[in-house]
């Protein structure tokens, strides 16, 4: 990750719940449906979850989990619930339902739409990794993440251990109940909640990790798990480092399909001509030092990295924006600071989100317990993706200084439902790769894999969505392997 430019929406915390005291054992799960006051969120119903903190010890104190729903719009049809997850880890499932709808067509006709903010997370008893936002402020503005020198690596090593200090300080009983395996517990929880004897689940990036850990803790519990951008389970868990080192391999592939196709769009995009050798130079100028835009502007390379490498997620303003970007820098002195500013600005990353990804991930993953280790390791990542390669790796470096979570799964990963999973990935993807989705469907084994012929991070077009549409409803698997995509970067005006 970055410092405060990085990627997602804002989350306001208006429900943020904590740790209460649990109160007297009810007969099950339940959920008290009210009118949501949030706004942004006033269409739907709002509920607190209570779960406990542990699992293991269900009598204990309780964490408030935020859940939004979008009730069934032909109740007479309804099939049952189904569950939205969103990424991250610390993207915020109510946030991603203000000022629209969760769901529509036949699926907002047969299903109640729940989504929810994970443990951990925005409402749901945020970590908290400092004793205040102006300290979170001022830590996260020394991140030198990527590092660009030999100096901003021995930076990095010392805020990797720094960071998993403060959070050890202040993240209290939650840090201990943040791997994927209680969310999935969480999500059972729910389930239950709302009366469904099997879960009806989709979810993207890292929601579908959630989702092959629920459908390997709970396979008699699945009706159907559709998941899109696919994670490799037992890479991400296992085997991190090399899982890392192959969503760089993503990136550069991506980053090779921006260039060949900004160059053949000519004007459509800023640096159409050499895209790539442009691309490479303001880089390399950025690790000599930062380039002042329009001298006022200063743009530093640990600024730039993980921004460039969140543009690649979307074809349609991410594509163009990058292109921008790199062009204003080319300029420097004569560059416009304005159309640099909103762009890094409109992804930024809000922080309490970095503390939830980073807590989040280092309760999941596997890394080399020795922070001193990044820089030799991260000259491999070099070799396969000068630039995003280290970005990559340098996010789970407070990892190696993390305690281990005795509670983390980490297989086997067969899904032994009735019904496959559906999962759907873009061939070019940068952040989670095909071979990740290939992977994915071999663990799991009764899986049906719907590769899209697109860019970016989400597959998207009408074949997907009647993908989605005829699995979550009829359980339906499509007949075909392939899907087209009438998304295309840098379309004619």
């Amino acid at each position: 990750m970055t410092r405060t430019r990085s990627f997602a929406a804002a989350l306001t915390g208006v429900l943020a719940m904590a740790v209460v005291t649990a109160p007297a054992a009810a007969a099950g799960p339940s959920l008290a449906w009210g009118p949501c006051t949030e706004p942004g969120l006033e269409r739907y119903q709002c509920a607190i979850a209570g779960v406990p903190l542990d699992h293991a010890h269900p009598d204990g104190p309780e964490l408030g989990l935020s859940v939004v729903r979008q009730p069934a719009k032909d109740p007479a049809r309804r099939i049952g619930t189904l569950f939205l997850a969103v990424g991250g880890p610390g993207g915020s499932g109510v946030d991603s339902a203000k000022g629209r709808e969760l769901a529509r067509g036949e699926l907002a006709d047969r299903f109640d739409v729940v989504t929810f903010d994970q443990r951990g997370i925005g409402r749901s008893g945020q970590v908290h990794c400092f004793a205040s936002a102006g300290e979170q402020e001022d830590f996260w503005a020394e991140a030198r993440i990527p590092p660009a020198n030999r100096e901003e690596e021995r930076a990095a090593e010392d805020f990797s251990r720094a960071y998993a200090r403060t959070c050890a300080e202040h993240g209290g009983e939650l840090l201990d109940h943040l791997t994927t395996a209680d969310a999935a517990r969480d999500l059972d929880w729910l389930r239950e909640a709302v009366g469904d004897e099997q879960l009806t689940y989709s979810g993207g990036s890292y929601a579908s990790y959630l989702g092959e850990v629920y459908g390997a803790m709970f396979p008699g519990r699945v009706r159907a798990l559709q998941l899109i951008s696919m994670m490799d389970p037992e890479g991400y868990t296992n085997r991190t480092t090399a899982t890392l080192l192959e969503r760089s391999a993503g990136t550069e592939d991506v980053l090779r399909e921006f260039g060949r196709l900004c160059d053949s769009a000519g004007p459509r995009c800023a640096i159409s001509g050499n895209a790539l050798g442009r691309n490479a130079a303001v880089l390399e100028r950025l690790e000599q030092g930062p380039i002042l835009v329009g001298g006022t502007y200063p743009v530093q390379y640990r600024d730039l990295v993980p921004i460039q490498a969140s543009l690649l997620y979307e074809t349609q303003y991410g594509w163009p924006a990058f292109a921008h970007l790199v062009h204003e820098l080319e300029r420097g002195e004569q560059g416009n600071p304005a159309v640099v500013a909103e762009i890094l600005g409109g992804m930024a990353f809000r922080l309490d989100f970095l503390d939830s990804y980073v807590s989040i991930t280092c309760a999941d993953v596997r890394v080399p317990p020795v922070p001193g280790v990044w820089p030799r390791v991260g000259e491999a990542f070099e070799a396969v993706s000068p630039h995003y390669g280290r970005s990559w790796w340098y996010q789970v470096q407070p990892c190696a200084s993390w305690p281990p979570s005795p509670q983390r799964y980490t297989g086997p990963w067969r899904l032994h439902s009735a019904t496959p999973a559906l999962l759907i990935n873009n061939r070019h993807d940068p952040v989670t790769p095909l071979s990740y989705a290939e992977k994915a469907r071999h663990l799991l084994g009764n899986a049906h894999l719907l590769v899209v012929e697109g860019h970016g991070h989400t597959p998207t077009g009408p074949c997907v969505d009647e993908a989605r549409t005829r699995y979550l409803v009829d359980l339906q698997l499509p007949s075909t392997t392939t899907c087209e995509t009438p998304t295309q970067p840098f379309p004619p005006a």
